[in-house]
């Protein structure tokens, strides 16, 4: 799977430093949307002085290529791994951030709807708490 991501990086000619491969790796290994500062908590065990500006100008630049995607919880930027086996969306829980897969996707009710304009992209996310911080 992280190789998948390793090709996205030399397709956009970014290098793969090692903090790039372990930021990868933490967001692949979980399986929710996590805050920069979870995401420093992380690295500072191999990274002791990442910085935070750091961070972010990757999570960006990883998000712009499709590696991570992001969404806003309690009005701060959360980041995970992007889903790239199929199309799905997200419930997401408030409290803990906790993601689980929606395969119904309602995009195609709506596209009869609005007739003749062209969707180039949408993203649906439930918002909730899931059964364990309900």
């Amino acid at each position: 799977m992280i190789n998948q991501y390793k090709e996205q990086l030399k397709e956009h000619n970014l290098k793969l430093t090692d903090k790039r491969l372990k930021l990868i790796e933490v967001l692949a290994g979980d399986e929710k949307y996590m805050s920069a500062k979870e995401i420093q908590s992380k690295l500072a065990d191999y990274f002791p002085s990442i910085s935070y500006d750091t961070i972010y100008r990757n999570l960006h630049t990883l998000t712009d290529i499709g590696v991570f995607e992001q969404t806003s919880l309690d009005q701060e930027m959360h980041y995970k791994i992007a889903c790239v086996t199929h199309h799905h969306h997200h419930f997401i829980c408030e409290r803990c951030g906790v993601t689980q897969v929606v395969e119904y996707c309602p995009v195609e009710k709506w596209q009869n709807e609005l007739g003749d304009v062209k969707l180039n992209s949408h993203k649906v996310e439930l918002y909730g708490y899931c059964e364990k911080c309900a």
